[in-house]
């Protein structure tokens, strides 16, 4: 395990830093705070959608992060939070109203289980068979286009959910503003902090027009004043039931796709190889479903917020994501810190994600340009314009009680459009050409 844990040194802050290479220890525990931002909305928001405990949610992300770094061997820099794909399922299988705590969770918890484990039973088959049919289902344009779908489908969340008011909408753009400013103009290490640094300095703008000015809703300190330093999540054990599993577990379809356009993401930008570790990636993303489901938590999946980070960064080091992690733990065990983190401004956070949102987005058509996807062939066109579509769109498509939403439907159209036009297959972003 000392290897596991062991990174080349970086002294400088200039140039790509690679999964196995960290800055100093300073730099890169400030960095893996960085990844905490840029989770944390997601990670607390769809527990919230689901009437799940928050902290165990936070709590087992963390645990999650540091079981995939182990499972992988430390070679996927990536962070686990709690999955969306869950949210419609898990309402249909507990009757839950949207709003307030869910008193039928163990019922999700059972299928969230059961769903990890066909995971890993997926996983622990890519290991025996290997990946390169993966290759052929996903060649550089699908692979592409879902990875710009993910980030045009999270679009509407902070753009249409994140501001309340003209007020909220103008800082919106004054916090991705400060974001790209830091990134042009900075140097060093603010520069690599810029999505954190970005946000404190829009949070500073926002107290002061808004409770300073009157112009926007004031920030209330008082919930971190009344939240104590330390406490327990509300663990809860999962209760097994056939319906409810029938409605979930095919989730893990979505899970799978999602975490193997987010490698495919990871290794564009990184320019690293990740088809080695696709096997592993699954069944590590299985597990920390699986141990999260058990003790009350929401099912996990690779996030691309961090990937977002990473891209404008340019710094992979895996150690951000052991500090990532820990962080998230004490924020699991700790109410008044995570009280802290949510009197950030709505609208500021909403501002960083537009930003986060875009990188990814953007991310998605690096794979096509540096694959040369040729859309003069009208087979790549019709591959990727539909499919950019149905994600955008957020197509959402019915199965009984089962729903595939846009994610989905931009995924599995991708693969599905690329086998019955019959694309030829092009190496695939990572793979041996490099």
């Amino acid at each position: 395990m000392k290897g596991l844990f062991s990174w080349a040194v970086r002294a400088d802050n200039c140039g790509v830093v690679a999964p196995e290479e960290r800055l100093p220890w300073p730099q890169t525990i400030a960095m893996g705070i960085q990844h905490v931002f840029a989770m944390f909305g997601s990670t607390l928001l769809a527990p919230l959608l689901m009437g799940f405990d928050t902290n165990v949610a936070v709590l087992m992300s963390g645990i999650g992060t540091l079981i995939f770094f182990i499972v992988t061997r430390g070679k996927v820099p990536s962070y686990l939070g709690s999955s969306f794909a869950f949210i419609g399922v898990v309402a249909a299988a507990t009757a839950y109203a949207g709003s307030g705590p869910n008193p039928n969770i163990p019922l999700a918890l059972g299928g969230i289980v059961l769903c990890g484990l066909v995971y890993i039973a997926v996983g622990l088959a890519v290991q025996v068979v290997g990946f390169r049919w993966i290759e052929r289902l996903m060649p550089p344009v699908v692979t592409g286009t879902v990875v710009a779908a993910i980030g045009l489908n999270l679009a509407a969340i902070p753009v249409k959910n994140m501001a309340a008011s003209n007020f909220d909408a103008w800082m919106q753009l004054v916090t991705f503003v400060c974001v790209a400013m830091i990134a042009v103009f900075a140097r060093g290490l603010l520069q690599r902090m810029l999505l954190l640094a970005g946000l404190v300095l829009a949070t500073l703008i926002y107290f002061v027009l808004s409770n300073g000015a009157g112009l926007g809703k004031p920030i209330d300190f008082a919930q971190v004043a009344s939240a104590p330093w330390f406490g327990l999540p509300h663990f809860q054990a999962p209760t097994f039931s056939l319906n409810a599993a029938m409605l979930i577990v095919p989730v893990v379809v979505i899970l799978i796709a999602e975490n193997l356009g987010h490698l495919k993401a990871i290794a564009s930008i990184a320019k690293r190889d990740m088809d080695a570790s696709i096997g592993r990636a699954f069944i590590g993303d299985g597990i920390a479903t699986v141990v999260s489901g058990g003790v009350g938590g929401t099912g996990v999946t690779t996030y691309a917020e961090n990937i977002g980070v990473m891209a404008a960064t340019k710094v992979y080091s895996t150690a951000l994501f052991i500090v990532a992690a820990l962080v998230a733990i004490l924020l699991g065990f700790s109410p008044k810190f995570g009280a802290m983190v949510q009197v950030i401004p709505v609208p500021v956070m909403g501002g960083v994600s537009i930003v986060v949102f875009g990188l990814i987005a953007i991310a998605g058509a690096k794979i096509w340009v540096e694959n040369k996807v040729d859309f003069g062939d009208s087979r790549n066109l019709f591959i990727a314009a539909i499919p950019i579509v149905l994600g955008t769109g957020d197509f959402t498509l019915h199965f009984g009680g089962f729903a595939l939403n846009g994610l989905g439907t931009a995924t599995f159209g991708a693969i599905l459009l690329n086998l019955l036009l019959g694309a030829r297959h092009v190496p695939q972003p990572g793979a041996s050409a490099h």
